[in-house]
């Protein structure tokens, strides 16, 4: 018998449901073009922390976020394709400050819909705004509590 992704999904949580596994966020990966303009995009202007990258190389380097969650850049020639609904998203206490501190380093940033220079609030009162890297890639920054 031949099983579809939904098939696989559903048989996945049905399975998994009976147990605690208390899964918890590791860490997302990126391909990335040019790696040093990455480096610098997360560890000076966001101000992620590098952290070793296990030994895999010089083409790899690892970020780390405050809660411990880590950010992968590989470098790679790979084209990846980006929309802003796939993205990866940061929440902060600051985030006026962190629009003001984007628009004084000149990174335009815009809300949900497109429009420049300005702030999503959803149904449930959270700020967020989006932009992208130096590869393209979506960011998301909101202020929500989690």
């Amino acid at each position: 018998m031949k099983t579809n992704n939904l098939s696989a999904v559903i048989l996945f949580a049905a399975t998994s449901a009976s147990g605690d596994f208390n899964f918890r966020k590791d860490h997302d990966t990126i391909r990335v073009k040019d790696l040093k303009a990455s480096v610098y995009f997360y560890g000076t202007i966001l101000g992620l922390k590098q952290i070793p990258n296990g030994g895999l190389g010089n083409h790899i380097k690892w970020f780390q976020l405050n809660n411990k969650v880590q950010l992968h850049l590989v470098e790679s020639d790979e084209v990846v394709e980006k929309k802003k609904g796939v993205h990866t998203a940061f929440n902060t206490d600051n985030l006026s400050e962190f629009m003001d501190f984007m628009k004084s380093k000149n990174i335009p940033f815009e809300n949900g819909k497109g429009d420049k220079d300005s702030v999503t609030k959803r149904p449930d009162g959270i700020r967020q705004i989006y932009f992208q890297d130096p590869d393209g890639y979506w960011i998301e920054v909101n202020d929500s509590k989690v």
